[in-house]
């Protein structure tokens, strides 16, 4: 099999969502943050449409990631009373509404754990501060009941292959996959990975995965841009034992990585759509797909490259249309020299054209008034001009911003303005 893999993906039924909510009085978390219908369990759904989607401008994506690994933005601590975490949650999704956004990326599956009750894998530490705990409640099925109640999306965000922030595989819970399996996982950069070259893990990710799919009413599963991990100086990711056993079609290591993870999107675009098929698959990858100096088709840019260091081919997945959605991210200012946001919207914008898959600017709300940043970023209306360089571009559909707790604090109030001069009444996403 060639690294772009075969076939083209079998386009899901959509439908009208809720309509939009109205406005909710925003409260602010306290704590430190370190760093409708179908909510409950349920069973699956048979078919999928095998019609084009429409290229009609319908509504318009307005997102918000809510990230969980080390309670970045929710829980704002672990070990909160199960009422206490529910507050929170609640508070966020309010704040969503007030900031006049429509749907919400939870991140479900942090390192190999769940925020449900996962035949698959332990409840993740994140809730509770120790991993395999149950934390008295059901995070996720509240979450899609509560987002649906208030007209928001809820796209449930998975990182396949990170088991864990540390690479000692005996703190993780007894019963975990990856202490059981000690030959699936890669040690890499203090870190500890599943091998995306073995089979096995891959079946095995994709049905721990699939089970909040098949069991809750999501709107979307979302992949972030973690496949291989970033390049670490010094470091080797040690999968010699795999390329040796399932490489041999590839001319080089690298294609035979790509492929893995080209298998993987593959698999789960046409496994949701047997499971669900009016649930999205949408990922959001690094920014840079490759750089023009390498690939005629790549971007005016200077910078990492997404194909080549991480072995994420999101223009393939783009043109195969094995994903409903596309959200690059573009954490860089406009006239970054390397990384331009004016040079890299226009690129993903012709990327998608003719495709149907929908695209989404990943924004960097965080770096807004970061004293660490540039000069840009110091600036309250760096984001609002982010939107509105994108809307002279037509497959723009929408934008999604990280991250939550950058929402709600707002440091310099770079969200204020970007609701000010762009988000001046509630709308509804795109239709599915």
């Amino acid at each position: 099999m060639s690294e772009t893999g075969g076939g083209h993906r079998t386009v899901r039924r959509r439908g009208l969502i809720a309509g939009a909510a109205g406005l909710a009085t925003a409260l602010v978390l306290g704590g430190d943050l370190a760093g409708a219908a179908g909510g409950g369990r349920g069973g699956g759904h048979d078919g999928r449409g095998g019609h084009r989607r429409s290229r009609r401008h319908t509504g318009e994506l307005r997102g918000v990631w809510l990230a969980t690994v080390t309670n970045r933005d929710w829980p704002s601590r672990p070990g909160l009373p199960a009422t206490a975490q529910r507050d929170e949650l609640r508070t966020l999704l309010d704040v969503a509404v007030d900031r006049r956004l429509n749907a919400v990326m939870l991140q479900v599956r942090p390192t190999a754990d769940a925020l449900w009750p996962s035949p698959y894998e332990p409840w993740a530490a994140c809730l509770t501060g120790t991993q395999g705990r149950d934390p008295g409640w059901d995070p996720l099925g509240a979450a899609v009941e509560e987002a649906h109640a208030r007209g928001l999306e809820l796209h449930a965000w998975f990182n396949p292959y990170r088991v864990a922030l540390h690479a000692d595989r005996s703190r993780l819970v007894a019963w975990h996959p990856a202490r059981r399996n000690p030959g699936w996982t890669v040690t890499y950069g203090g870190r500890l990975y599943y091998n995306p070259g073995l089979p096995e893990v891959r079946r095995f990710v994709e049905d721990a995965m699939l089970d909040a799919v098949r069991s809750y009413g999501i709107d979307a599963v979302h992949f972030d841009d973690y496949f291989y991990p970033y390049p670490v100086a010094g470091e080797y990711f040690d999968d010699d034992a795999a390329y040796a056993a399932h490489g041999d079609d590839f001319p080089d290591r690298a294609a035979w990585r790509r492929d893995n993870v080209n298998r993987l999107v593959r698999e789960m675009s046409g496994r949701i759509g047997e499971v669900r098929p009016e649930a999205r698959f949408g990922i959001s990858p690094f920014g840079i797909w490759r750089n023009a100096s390498t690939d005629r088709r790549g971007s005016d840019t200077r910078g990492l490259e997404a194909y080549d260091e991480l072995h994420a081919d999101a223009y393939t997945w783009i043109k195969e249309r094995w994903i409903d959605y596309v959200v690059p991210q573009l954490y860089w200012h406009i006239g970054k020299r390397g990384a331009d946001y004016a040079a890299l919207v226009p690129w993903w914008n012709e990327t998608v054209r003719g495709t149907g898959v929908r695209l989404y600017i990943g924004e960097g709300l965080y770096r807004a008034g970061d004293p660490a940043q540039g000069a840009a970023w110091q600036d309250p209306a760096e984001l609002s001009r982010h939107l509105t360089l994108a809307r002279d571009h037509d497959h723009v559909q929408g934008h999604v911003f990280f991250g939550g707790r950058d929402v709600v604090t707002d440091r310099i109030g770079a969200m204020a303005r970007v609701v000010a001069d762009h988000y001046p009444t509630p709308v509804r996403p795109p239709l599915r």
